[in-house]
Order: structure tokens, then sequence, then C-alpha cells
């Protein structure tokens, strides 16, 4: 994707050069990028997501995060947070993943997909501006998850890959403090070297949102190759981090039989039967305003699911369900009772097994829940 114009308007009226070096010299949340390769003396490329655009001198990419300047690229939100708060882990969801912990969960500005249902519309679909900005500090983010007492840091609501040169910096540092985990809630579409440096900066977690099939980010999501997304949840199981799956079904755009099938069967090809599969019902938002997803079709897709080999199939966004639980692939056991993001019962043994009938079952982490 080359990006051919688009200044970045800072909110101060035309910009001179000598303005544009006081930005880049002084302000904290713009930063050189780490993502990038030079193409000529004025030309650069992004390689922090699978867009990969080309900038040209004075331009930025889809995302609006990135700007060439002087054939260098920047990032325009390092530690740019637009919203920060300690929040239930299964909120996100994981549902396998320090079940009953909290983490503190951070977010910046924009996106680099463009989805016409975006619950969070007010944070992705906003420019950065780093006149405006209020920078946090590495060293803030985790001594704020320190005194909250949250046992993880999460970068989620908006896109977190956008904010990933900041967030490497985090999750080192929290780590090394003692936090328990690091985890994005992300749409799966960064790069492979993006998501290598994330795992060996100490995200250990990873939850990707796939919006269907590939009809569906062509037409409602700004044009994408689900096919990398699937490569990234395989690989991220590869390097060993926690993966689960969501799948927003929306009302007439993918809540169809075969397109449920197609997210069922990539599922288990890609990251296999054990990894936890979510079909979450959509409300209207932003620009769309088709009617909720029918709950009888969330439940014909966990059914679909179970059938075709998934072991954890879960359905999302309705409080009370009983497909929010947890059971036992072998006995049907209820091992985890939900109410939302709510853990009421947790029975799953000590080393990880349930309770009837010895079934390994595969948590990452401990209970931390009351």
């Amino acid at each position: 994707m080359r990006v051919k114009d688009g200044l970045l308007s800072l909110g101060v009226g035309s910009i001179s050069k000598d303005f544009k070096m006081k930005v880049f010299s002084v302000y904290p949340t713009v930063k050189e990028a780490l993502f990038y390769e030079r193409l000529s003396d004025n030309m650069v490329r992004c390689t922090l997501c699978e867009r990969k655009c080309e900038i040209v001198d004075g331009g930025v990419g889809f995302c609006r995060t990135r700007r060439n300047f002087g054939g260098k690229l920047y990032t325009l939100i390092y530690g740019d947070i637009s919203a920060v708060e300690s929040r239930p882990i299964e909120i996100k969801p994981f549902f396998h993943y320090w079940p009953g912990s909290t983490a503190l969960t951070f977010s910046t500005w924009s996106c680099n997909f463009d989805c016409v249902w975006c619950q969070n519309y007010h944070l992705s679909k906003a420019a950065p501006n780093p006149a405006k900005a209020v920078y946090h500090s590495p060293e803030k983010i985790v001594e704020l998850a320190l005194a909250y007492g949250d046992a993880g840091l999460c970068a989620s609501f908006q896109e977190p890959t956008l904010l990933t040169e900041w967030v490497i910096q985090v999750f080192s540092l929290g780590k090394s403090r003692g936090i328990k985990y690091c985890c994005y809630v992300s749409n799966g579409y960064m790069t492979l070297e993006a998501l290598k440096a994330l795992r060996d900066a100490g995200m250990d977690g990873l939850k990707i949102d796939v919006k269907g099939d590939c009809e569906t980010y062509m037409g409602y999501c700004g044009g994408a190759d689900v096919e990398k997304v699937w490569r990234n949840a395989a690989e991220a199981k590869r390097l060993g981090l926690h993966v689960e799956i969501v799948n927003l079904v929306v009302s007439g755009v993918n809540d169809d039989e075969n397109t449920l099938r197609w997210v069922i069967e990539k599922h288990l090809k890609h990251v296999g039967p054990e990894t936890p599969l979510h079909f979450t019902r959509y409300f209207p938002a932003y620009k769309f305003h088709n009617p909720p997803t029918k709950v009888e079709t969330l439940e014909k897709a966990y059914q679909m699911a179970r059938k075709t080999g998934v072991l954890y199939p879960y359905i999302g966004n309705v409080t009370g369900h009983k497909y929010e639980n947890t059971y036992c692939p072998n006995c049907g056991e209820k091992i985890i009772k939900r109410y939302g993001y709510y853990v009421l019962k947790y029975a799953i043994t000590e080393d990880r097994k349930c309770p009837k009938c010895g079934t390994k079952i595969p948590i990452t982490g401990q209970f931390l829940g009351k």
C-alpha cells in the first residue's frame, strides 16, 4: 500500500519546517519507529503490520500513527494513552488464561482496520495529535498495575499493534517487576517481525478477533488478507503464546452456515482443537445498524464447532448463557461457571484436571479469583 499524501495535522494551523523540527525533537510521544525500511531518500515502508504502507516524506500510513519525516519513519503515539483501567481478564475475553485475575488495560488512538461496526470507534477512529497528547512512561503504567494489584498488563480497546514500540518497553519492565502475564487483544494483523519482538519482550497471551471470511474483510473492514491473521495465530502458538480466537458474528454479514463452518475449519487447522473459540454477539454500533445477532445463530455456531472437533467453544455477549461456562470435553462436567466476566465457580484441580474424570484441561496460569 503506497501512501502519497496526508500531512499530519497538529491542530496549530500551518506548520513551518522549524515547527516540524520542534515537534520531532520535543514531544515525547513522537519517536523513531522500530519497524520500517528505507526504500529511497524520501520513501519508507512500514513493517509493523501486514499493510506494509509505503509512505513518502511528509505522509502518514493507513493507520495515521506512522509518519515519514525526512526519510525516517516515526510513531506518533509512543506512550500516548487514550484509556487505562483495571479489568477482569475474562472480559477480553480470555477464558483459559489466568482465570479470575485482573489486568491493567490500556490503549492509544486509531486502527489499521476500518470496521464499520467498531464498538470503540471513539478511540479507533480518532487520529493522534502529539500537540495534545498526555505522555505515559512505561514506569508509570507498571507502577499503576502494581498499585492496583493487577496480575497482568493488557493492550486492548483499539488495535494494540500500533503501540508496539512503547509496549515492548512496558512488557519487559513489567515482567522484571513481577507482573505475571502480558497480553494483546488484537486483530492479529501484525508482521511476524513485530510478533516475535513482542514475544521476546514478555508477551505470552494473544486474543485474536477473526472478522469472518475474505469477503467480510474486504467489504467491511477496510480490506486485509485474512490468511495472514490465521498465519499469525498459528505462529503465536508455535512461539509458546496462549492463544484464544473470537469471531464476532454479525447479522447479515458472517452469520451464515458456510462462513461459520469456514471459521471453524480454519481454527482447527491453524490453532487446533484445544484452543478456545468464542462466538460473540454483535450489537449495532458506529456506522452499522443491522439487528443484534440472534442467540439461536450463536448456539448453532457453538454446536457446529463441538461436532467438528473444537473442544472449548463459547458464546459471548449473552450474559448468563450456559455456553459461557467451561465443560470437560470428556465427561461434560461443568468445571468453570461464569456469569458474564465473573467466575462463580472454579472446579479445576491444582494440576489442571477435571475433578470428575481426570482429563487434562488446557489452562495457562493459576486461578486468581476469590
